[in-house]
């Protein structure tokens, strides 16, 4: 069957697959197929696929069995992936069970299926889940050309941000000084150094900054990043005057740390600060703390007002992208 494709490199496939699905982009009756290290994935609308995408006609075939979790349960239901683990959110016990029964029985390659058991908590924002298939909660994710080893019950990491984290890593150059204030496992630090620049890292969680440091291995960046564990304001103090990026990605509390950042920040350093905010006035807020913590210092241009996504009912998680000039 002739039908419009993206055509992405097979290690970016996951997160392109995503992306085009929180979309609706993706033809369910067509399969995706994995050709000479390629993934085709068929699209319902070749003009509305993103500039970054390529877009191919290509001749898949169509799928005749039920095989995906949707065909199975006769709804389609809310879950994402994160390496070979899938992720529900669902307060019904027995529909959690059907769910993750389906998951396993359809043709997504997991076995393990967690369901949400609490909120993010604590000072290193990890979770509680229950096992509802398979067992462990390691898994590896890929996205956009990385690999990331990671323990969802003990680390935070979010597959939802995929394409933001990929927004921020393709602004960095080969010789940048970067620093990630919050940086878990490495999802900006390992693009950061894999792109060329000398990366710092620092995190509160102890298993976090491990994994950072065997991710560093696994991707072969481990000459250029440096991993801190502990409060970045008590452990930072010699990379003072050092930074030409930073990432302040702590959407609640990140303007509690905005009087380390400058103090991290170099002549010229672009910050890509990350808040919650009502959606009368997403981007305000945080302009202001940024402004009055690096003024009459630096200069401060906001170059970016990026929405990442909705967080809650009126409420949106966004980014801001802003320059400081000494």
């Amino acid at each position: 069957m002739e039908v419009p494709c993206v055509r992405v490199e097979r290690e970016e496939g996951e997160a392109a697959r995503r992306e085009l699905a929180e979309s609706d982009l993706i033809v369910d009756e067509v399969e995706i197929v994995v050709e000479d290290g390629w993934l085709y994935i068929p699209v319902t609308d070749p003009d509305a696929i993103p500039p970054t995408f390529e877009v191919v006609t290509r001749d898949l075939p169509t799928r005749t069995t039920q095989q995906m979790p949707a065909d199975i349960l006769g709804f389609e239901p809310s879950y994402e992936r994160l390496g070979e683990i899938v992720l529900i959110d669902e307060d019904d016990p027995e529909l959690a069970t059907e769910v993750a029964d389906a998951v396993v029985t359809s043709a997504l390659p997991v076995e393990t299926v967690l369901n949400r058991a609490s909120k993010v908590k604590g000072e290193t924002r990890v979770r509680d889940w229950d096992v509802l298939a398979g067992n462990g909660t390691e898994t590896v994710h890929r996205e956009y050309g990385c690999e990331f080893l990671l323990d969802v019950a003990r680390v935070y990491f979010s597959p939802r941000l995929a394409t933001e984290r990929h927004r921020v890593a393709e602004q960095v150059k080969p010789d940048e000084r970067a620093f990630d204030m919050f940086a878990g496992v490495g999802p900006f630090v390992i693009p950061f150094a894999k792109r060329g620049a000398t990366v710092v890292g620092a995190d509160v969680n102890d298993v976090a900054i491990d994994y950072l440091n065997e991710n560093a291995r696994r991707n072969g960046v481990e000459d250029r990043v440096t991993a801190i564990c502990g409060d970045v304001r008590e452990t930072a103090t010699e990379y003072e005057n050092w930074a030409d990026r930073l990432v302040m990605n702590l959407p609640h509390s990140a303007d509690e740390f905005l009087d380390t950042a400058v103090s991290l920040a170099g002549d010229e350093c672009v910050i890509h600060y990350y808040d919650i905010q009502h959606e009368d006035d997403p981007f305000g807020p945080g302009e202001a703390a940024i402004r009055a913590a690096a003024e009459p210092e630096y200069d401060v241009s906001v170059e970016t007002q990026q929405t990442v996504r909705s967080y809650a009912p009126h409420e949106l998680n966004v980014c801001l992208d802003v320059r400081l000039t000494r």
